[in-house]
């Protein structure tokens, strides 16, 4: 058979075959035009006639047919020519082309032998493809498998891991692929994408998936039988097994631990890729248990299975095959009954086939192959025969990737393909093929006589096929040419030419000779930066580089000039870097401490400042720049740690010994200049030395080492300083004097550090853990959190900061590790001289001096006339709040200040002189602090009025001079900012000074001192001149502290119990709390309430001063576990307590919270906001009261938080209380609980009880109350008001102004302060209120004075609150409520409404009603109709009134007269007469049948109509029942006792004037006590009962209908029966009594309607008036569903779920319908307010299935809700 075409790759749609897919492109063209002449050829044969125009043609047919034969002759010599042309192609190609061996053979079930074997290469491979191969590389992001060929695809991590696994594997993502996955695992994938073939080949990807949803797509539960060999994922371990995944979700898996203990593979982790064979199949629970033993899946062979389809065979698959036919390059096998597939020569049982390979392939030979790859598109199936993968292992490589074989055998001679080698290698040869294209050019066609088997040649590998184990060699010489052959090649620091592929933003991609690639960084193609590399770098130009590093394959070179031709030795490892060696490095990183430098293979290393050869003070970033080369020398490398010294410093400096300047010791330096960070100082010395003082140490207090780096100018020459650290020519130096002056205690080397010794030092760094404090040179030592502070309050960075000298105690000294470990604490570390205070002093003076450099010698003098302690006279300048300021006529710039303190009681103006006594200076600031107490003004005169003898003199101060090392007592005099002035009275009043903080105390919290407050000291230096005369003394609070101080601390406290009576000290006074001292160092507080008995006055502590001692009780001790208390105990001070000495013990802790409603309790005012006033009632009990309770003025209301100021007293009664917060909820007047009547009683206690409860407690009918407009209500629905923080009341539209106004919502809104006044407080049974208020001032205790106008204002602003209060023709106003194309409805009062029909709206014809007459509009009216029990009002606005008409209506029975012949209209028609309504009256009178006609009446609905014009004549009046009789007959009318009857034109035209139609309703104005105004006689039918009682029904109050429905209804309520003919009626009722039952079921349905229209146009207002309305119509579930939204306007979410099972429980269960309806509202309610809501409506709804049917059940109405 012939082979097929050589074809491009197929697609998806198509055939993958076609014998012309690979034929010239000009023979399709011909083809193609020659398809598209027939016609035309066609057409020139018929008889066609020729169009002059649009194409016709003028030539005959014998021409036409000459040109026709030269066309065709041209034609057939171009085919043969394209013929030759083929034919020479096909010979130049040979007989086995490239195409063709690419091809793929799919028609193995037709019968049809191919001429090769099938192959996979980049033409022919296409997505859908599943392949089998072995992972060659493991990627951090993909994985790279070799597949059949040698080809190469991709698998990223997304396509490696199933999706089902995400989440659930430990590992991390970016060590996940190398857990799962292992060099050499043979894995089945499928091809997702290949690359465009536009791309170079090289550089085209084949990206493949590991998804088993994908590979094993085609297998169900039914095609899996046991025995079979199945991939799946480890999902999840278990405790007895593992879940595994297949990748398919119709079944799962599980593999036992015993199984997998039995098989001693590696572990298995989640998401682990595994084969195993089937054990068995539970197919109910439609699981398949799974064996992984490696030996049974490598044997495994799959059984032939009828019907088995092409979707369940998976590359990996081992099966039995017979030998159908050998081929050119392969053999082709049948398997599994249907299948055919082929067999390459690189993967027969031989790996050295030799030429007679066909021998020992006989037809129907029996073999075992696995699958290899399928095609299910063209289904072309590859397999093998390879005996290591038949085993199901990856063959192995006895050979690497650049070898060279000097003697490798040549096995076979493929002409014009290539010959196959065997190389040796141990343990075994290894198989190599070279391609045609890789040997010696030319010579692809004479293979056979250059190559003969047997001989041996060289050859180079360059590349690897995993998956057969072949390796790919070359034999061309320039293989064996080049320095760089692969990857393996690349050695860090080789030169290396390269050709540019490349140039981008990122950089360039160069090309070596062999083949392989590498990038050039941006920054590395030049010394400089490059803006615009394409210019530097031109594609295909060839360039000299350097290889920085080869790692993962990934090569990196550099093109810049010093690093190609630098001939210095490289540093490419850790360990190259050997002291002292000069290499080239580039600068990656520039920090101001030094730069870090790269080197080869990404080895780093650092040069410090110091090394850098920087000018002192200059940044390094000045002089270096990132990506610079520099010449750097190794001073020192640690290659286990990967660091590595260096220095920019070819030679170190040489000094000599004499010269060089060491640690510790003392230089002299001159200011060269000032930085930012610190001062650079010229040293004075031989070796020209350069230093830097930091900032921090240019002084041992922070504030003067600021202000000294301030006020330096170059050229400022310091005397002292000490030299730290040595970096280089570089010193690092310290100003300090506490070093300096203990720089020989100073160590510098681990040696001289000894334990318990106290050493100077300074802070360098600070973390949470501790404190590093440094000493000489780099020896640091670590003091611990622990070990830094005394009490730990306060974090190491809050207590110390860098730079700050410390004196700290040596713990401990590790000679090993090389660690100090350092002690802080104050109590171990606290000085003992006055070092620190004596800096202070000289500190300042410098400072002072460096201020004031030009002044002169005289001015410099100024504080010599200050002297400590001396007199001076000034002049009062200026009064301030903390004291008084004194100028000095001498000293204009010097200023004195003399506090309050120091006053001594003397009153001073300003302007007065002075003469006060000196107590301290201050340089810095030119400030004098003076006195005027006593003490020291006569202290100095007495020392110099003083006569007595030298002798006796010398003993005097001899005992009143202070000694040194001497403990006294002193009084704080002032305070100061860092130190105190003190007053030593046992030593004449001598004056002294002491800092409040030590060396490691200077940032932690200090504490307070008062004036006036006696301390402990220590004189630790006697007055010298440097110091200017001052006494320096020591605290002992600040050098005493123990190490036990919680003991002391506790041993403080236990002497003082609840009750005892202590003697305190006033410290601080605030509005609410008075803090004291006691004790030793014992602090408490005095609450507000705590100082009087039991009256509240204002400003208790207006009589009590700070420094003023007073005795106190204790009432409760300090609370160590209550950080906001600060560990304060609470006293007392009530008369009562201090007088009664029998108070003892614990009494004082306990408070009762007893409190009960209505109960008046008094505090003082802490906390008020714009809501709430917070009161204190005690120290325990809170009270609070909420802003709209405090008032009812607005005025009073918007100035809530000035009225009510902290401290205030306030005194209140409770309302409420919640005792597990012992709050209270106060209101500012007393209030009785009427509105429940019950008794006042003690409110419920428990921890449940909240303050909402019982909050309308103080509210009553009547009563004036503060609000707060929450909410404006749309229409004419009014105003929603705040009373409380959770109550609220309702103001109605009539109920908001006065007067009768056009907008009564102008001026309000929401949040708005408002006055109002309760109406009526309304309680439900369900415990809900609701409230009525009015705004109007008006009402009474509104608060309107004067009555000059009142009679005439309450007349306009009257409201009509009862309907017995209304009568006709009264004129009355209202808002319209709503408007329909009938009439209006008008709001007259709060509880009244009145209708309008159309009619009455206006005198003149009205358009638009609902434009004319919109809803709120103000209106004024008659009242024409008064219906007291059904509460039906109906108002006129016609302007006509009765006084006016010519015809006034009649009104009453009493101005009828019997035998009057007016005119009327019929209302009615009844079997037994007509109802007929008596024009321009409200009356209705019955004519009987028998009174119409003299003659009988036949038929009386065909006769008359509702609606006609008649006459009558009135025939009997019968007032006590309120029936009228009239009559119709022609006999009443012919003569009428001289009274003349009207014409029937003349009552048209009264009836036209008084503007009555057809829609007018007459109504009688009478009442009922069954508020119907049907008068039937005391006999009148069952039925019409019924009908009566179901109208009554329908009139319930206040609901609004449509004007022709309440038109409808009122008919019967307006009948007026003559007595005389109840008999009749009721023959003629009896006669048709099925009729009229039929006729009362229908009027029920109407009178139902009706409800529900009334309902819609106006909802009741309050719930009783519902309660009346679902009693009257207990089965309407319309009336039900208004009921629970009115309940849900209230937020009463309860009570209408209540009100929902009401209905359920009420309307009959023949109702379905309604009942439906209400479950429909319960889901909406659930739905909208439940909690969750699909829980709620979930509940309702199962309820609703058990009690609807399930055909018409709430299904589909829960689908809707």
């Amino acid at each position: 058979m012939a082979a097929p075409k050589s074809r491009k790759a197929p697609s998806r749609d198509g055939p993958r075959l076609s014998t012309d897919s690979k034929k010239p492109f000009k023979a399709k063209k011909k083809s193609g035009e020659a398809a598209g002449r027939k016609p035309a050829a066609l057409q020139l044969e018929d008889d066609v006639p020729d169009f002059p125009r649009g194409g016709g043609s003028f030539l005959s047919r014998k021409e036409r047919e000459e040109i026709h034969a030269e066309v065709d002759a041209q034609f057939e010599t171009e085919d043969r020519e394209s013929k030759k042309k083929k034919t020479k192609r096909k010979q130049k190609r040979g007989p086995t082309s490239e195409d063709d061996l690419g091809s793929l053979f799919g028609d193995g079930m037709t019968g049809k032998l191919p001429r090769f074997a099938n192959r996979i290469t980049l033409k022919n491979i296409s997505p859908g493809m599943k392949l089998w191969g072995v992972i060659s590389e493991v990627n951090e992001k993909d994985l790279v498998v070799s597949l059949p060929g040698g080809l190469r695809g991709l698998v990223r991590a997304s396509d490696a891991i199933d999706p089902v696994l995400d989440g659930e594997t430990e590992e991390s993502e970016n060590n996940l692929l190398s857990i799962m996955f292992s060099i050499g695992h043979l894995v089945s994938c499928v091809v997702m994408q290949v690359d465009d073939d536009k791309k170079e080949k090289a550089k085209r990807k084949i990206w493949l998936s590991l998804h088993l949803s994908l590979v094993q797509k085609g297998f169900t539960l039914e095609a899996i039988q046991e025995g079979m060999v199945l991939s799946a994922y480890v999902r999840s371990i278990e405790d007895h097994g593992y879940i595994l995944h297949y990748g398919l979700p119709s079944f799962t898996g599980f593999l036992p631990k015993a199984s997998k203990d039995e098989n001693k593979g590696p572990e298995l982790k989640v998401g682990k890729l595994l084969q195993g064979v089937v054990k068995s199949i539970d197919k109910a629970r439609k699981v398949v248990y799974l064996n992984p033993d490696l030996d049974m899946v490598s044997k495994f062979v799959t059984k032939d299975v009828k019907g088995i389809s092409i979707d369940l065979l998976v590359p990996g698959m081992m099966v039995n095959a017979r030998v159908q036919s050998t081929i050119e390059n392969g053999i082709m096998l049948s398997f599994l009954t249907y299948f055919t597939g082929t067999v390459d020569m690189f993967h027969l049982e031989n790996a050295l086939p030799t030429k007679s390979w066909m021998d020992s392939c006989t037809k129907n030979k029996k073999v075992i192959a696995r699958i290899l790859f399928v095609d299910p598109f063209s289904r072309a199936i590859g397999l093998t025969m390879n005996p290591y993968l038949i085993q199901n292992k990856a063959p192995p490589l006895h050979a690497r990737v650049g070898d060279i074989c000097e003697n490798a055998k040549i096995v076979r001679v493929d002409s014009g393909l290539g010959i196959l080698l065997e190389i040796p290698s141990t343990p075994q040869s290894t198989s190599a093929y070279v391609n045609v294209s890789d040997i010696a050019e030319g010579e692809g066609h004479k293979l056979e006589k250059k190559f003969k088997e047997g001989s041996c040649v060289r050859v180079r590998i360059f590349g690897i096929r995993h998956l057969e184990g072949l390796a790919v060699g070359v034999l061309k010489a320039t293989a064996f040419e080049g320095s760089v052959f692969t990857h393996s090649d690349v050695k860090p620091g080789m030169v290396v030419r390269a050709k540019v592929l490349v140039v981008d933003t990122f950089g360039a991609i160069v090309q070596f000779s062999g083949g392989v690639k590498a990038l050039c960084p941006l920054p590395h193609m030049s010394e400089f930066e490059i803006a615009k590399p394409r210019k530097k770098f031109k594609v295909g130009a060839e360039l000299v580089f350097r290889v920085l590093g080869c790692k993962s394959k990934r090569i990196t070179v550099t093109h810049k000039k010093t690093l190609v031709k630098s001939k210095l030795a490289i540093i490419s490892s850790y360990s190259d870097a050997t002291d002292g060696l000069i290499t080239h490095g580039w600068i990656t990183k520039i920090e101001k401490h030094g730069c870090f430098v790269r080197f080869y293979n990404g080895v780093q290393g650092f040069a410090s400042r110091h090394e850098l050869g920087l000018e002192p003070g200059s940044d390094p970033s000045s002089m270096y720049h990132v990506g610079q080369v520099v010449k750097c020398r190794v001073t020192g490398s640690v290659p286990a740690a990967r660091r590595i010294n260096l220095s920019f410093l070819m030679k170190p400096a040489r000094i000599s010994e004499g010269d060089m300047v060491k640690l510790g010791s003392l230089v002299t330096g001159v200011v060269e200049a000032v930085s930012p960070r610190g001062v650079v100082i010229y040293v004075k010395a031989k070796s020209f030395f350069k230093g830097t003082i930091p900032t921090e140490h240019l002084a041992d207090h922070h504030e003067h080492a600021m202000l000294m780096k301030s006020v330096l100018k170059p050229g400022y020459e310091f005397q002292q300083l000490l030299v730290l650290d040595i970096e280089g020519n570089t010193l690092l130096l310290s100003a300090k004097s506490s070093l300096i002056n203990t720089a020989v205690d100073l160590p510098s080397d681990l040696h001289q550090v000894h334990p318990n010794s106290v050493v100077h030092g300074y802070i360098c760094n600070i973390i949470e853990t501790g404190c590093f404090v440094r000493f000489l040179g780099h020896l640091t030592g670590f003091s611990p959190r622990k070990k830094a502070m005394d009490v730990q309050r306060a974090t190491p960075l809050e207590a110390f900061f860098v730079g700050q000298s410390v004196r700290s105690n040596i713990l401990d000294v590790d000679n090993e590790t090389g660690r100090i470990t350092l002690s802080l604490k104050q109590s171990c570390c606290s000085s003992t001289d006055a070092s620190l205070i004596q800096e202070y002093y000289f500190s300042e003076d410098k400072i002072a001096k460096l201020q004031s450099p030009t002044l002169s010698g005289t001015e410099i003098k100024w504080f010599e006339r200050f002297k400590i302690g001396s007199i001076v006279e000034g002049k009062i300048q200026e009064k301030k709040d903390y004291g008084v300021v004194v100028s000095f006529d001498d000293c204009a710039d010097v200023l004195g200040f003399i506090t309050h303190y120091q006053l001594g009681g003397s009153c001073v103006e300003v302007g007065s002189v002075v003469e006060a006594a000196v107590l301290d200076v201050a340089k810095v600031g030119q400030l004098v602090d003076l006195s005027l107490k006593q003490v020291f003004i006569n202290k100095v005169n007495n020392e110099s009025s003083n006569s007595h003898s030298e002798k006796k003199k010398r003993k005097r101060e001899a005992k009143k001079n202070a000694e040194l090392n001497q403990t006294v007592t002193a009084v704080v005099e002032i305070v100061k900012e860092n130190y105190l002035v003190l007053a030593i009275p046992e030593c004449n009043y001598a004056v002294g000074y002491a800092l409040i903080y030590d060396y490691n105390t200077q940032k932690a919290p200090q504490r307070q001192f008062l004036n006036g407050e006696s301390v402990t000291a220590t004189v630790v230096a006697l007055p010298t001149p440097a110091t200017m005369g001052r006494l320096l003394l020591l605290l002992k609070s600040v050098a005493d502290v123990s190490a036990t101080s919680s003991l002391k601390k506790a041993k403080k406290m236990s002497n003082f119990n609840v009750g005892s009576l202590v003697q305190a000290e006033i410290t601080g006074i605030k509005p609410l709390e008075m803090r004291l001292k006691f004790g030793v160092h014992l602090h408490g507080r005095v609450h507000v309430t705590e100082v009087n008995n039991d009256n509240f006055v204002d400003d208790p502590f207006k009589n009590f001063k700070v420094g003023q001692k007073l005795s106190a009780r204790i009432i409760a001790k300090a609370d160590s576990s209550n950080k906001r208390t600060n560990n304060q105990w609470e006293l007392s001070i009530k008369p009562s307590l201090l007088s009664d000495a029998r108070v003892i013990g614990e009494d004082f802790t306990s408070e009762d919270f007893n409190f009960t409603a209505g109960q008046r309790v008094s505090g003082y005012l802490y906390k008020v906001d714009s809501e709430w006033a917070w009161i204190s009632i005690s120290r325990h009990v809170k009270a609070q009261l909420f802003v709209l309770d405090s008032a009812c003025e607005t005025s009073e209301l918007q100035n809530f938080q000035k009225r009510f100021h902290v401290g205030k007293v306030f005194s209140g009664y409770v309302l409420s209380t919640n005792k597990e917060k012992k709050l209270l909820r106060l209101v500012p007047c007393p209030f009785s609980n009427r509105n429940n009547h019950r008794e006042q009683q003690k409110i419920d206690d428990s921890s449940e009880q909240k303050l909402k409860d019982d909050v309308t407690a103080h509210m009553h009918e009547g009563d004036i109350l503060g609000g707060r407009i929450s909410k404006i209500l749309p229409g004419v629905g009014g105003l929603v008001v705040q009373l409380g923080p959770s109550v609220y009341g309702r103001v109605h539209y009539t109920e908001i102004t006065d007067s009768w106004v056009s907008e009564p919502l102008s001026g309000h809104h929401e949040g708005q302060f408002v006055k109002c006044k309760v109406i009526e407080i309304a309680h439900t049974a369900q415990g809900s209120v609701h409230i009525d208020l009015s705004l109007r001032a008006l009402l009474d205790g509104m608060g309107v004075h004067g009555t000059e106008d009142l009679s005439d204002r309450n007349a306009n602003c009257k409201r009509v609150e009862k309907i017995e209060e209304l009568c006709p023709n009264m004129v009355v106003q209202g808002y319209v409520k709503n408007i329909t194309p009938k009439g209006c409805f008008v709001l007259l009062s709060r509880k009244l409404d009145a209708k309008i029909l159309v009619s009455n709206l206006s005198d003149g014809y009205v358009d638009n009603p609902e434009k004319e007459f919109p809803v709120g509009k103000l209106v004024e009216g008659r009242v024409l109709s008064v219906e007291t029990l059904s509460k039906r009002v109906e108002v006129t606005l016609r302007a006509s009134n009765a006084a006016n008409d010519e015809k006034s209506r009649i009104d009453s029975l009493s101005s009828l007269q019997i035998g009057s012949i007016l005119s009327g209209r019929i209302r009615r028609v009844e079997l037994y007469g007509l109802f007929i309504t008596i024009d321009q009256t409200n009356l209705v009178g019955l004519c009987h049948i028998s009174e119409l006609s003299d003659d009988p009446v036949d038929n009386i609905e065909s006769k008359y109509k509702a609606g006609d014009e008649v006459r009558v004549k009135i025939l009997k009046i019968d007032e006590e029942r309120r029936r009228v009789s009239l009559g119709m007959k022609n006999s009443y009318f012919t003569t009428v006792n001289g009274i003349q009857v009207p014409s029937d034109e003349e009552s048209d035209e009264l009836i036209r004037e008084n503007g009555y139609g057809d829609e007018t309703k007459l109504m009688l104005p009478s009442s009922s006590s069954h508020g119907i105004q049907h008068m039937i006689s005391d006999n009148e039918s069952e039925e019409d009962a019924a009908l009566a009682q179901a109208e009554s029904r329908a009139s319930i109050p206040p609901l609004e209908v449509t004007l022709d429905e309440i038109e409808h209804l009122d008919e019967d309520n307006m009948i007026i029966l003559e007595e005389g003919h109840d008999d009749e009626v009721k023959n003629v009722e009896k006669n048709r009594k099925r009729t009229k039952k039929k006729e009362k079921e229908e009027r029920e349905q109407e009178i139902r309607a009706a409800e529900e229209r009334l309902l819609e146009k106006d909802i009741p207002r309050t719930a009783d008036e519902f309660e009346r309305l679902v009693r009257s119509s207990p089965n309407s579930s319309f009336v039900w569903i208004k009921y629970m939204a009115f309940m849900l306007s209230l937020a009463d979410i309860e009570k209408a779920r209540s009100i929902a099972e009401r209905a359920l429980q009420t309307i009959n269960v023949r109702e379905e319908n309604e009942k439906l309806n209400i479950w429909v509202a319960y889901f909406n309610l659930e739905n909208e307010y439940g909690n969750p809501p699909e829980e709620s409506v979930l509940k309702v709804f199962q309820r609703a299935l058990q009690y609807c049917d399930p055909k018409k059940g709430p299904s589909s109405s829960f689908s809707d809700v």
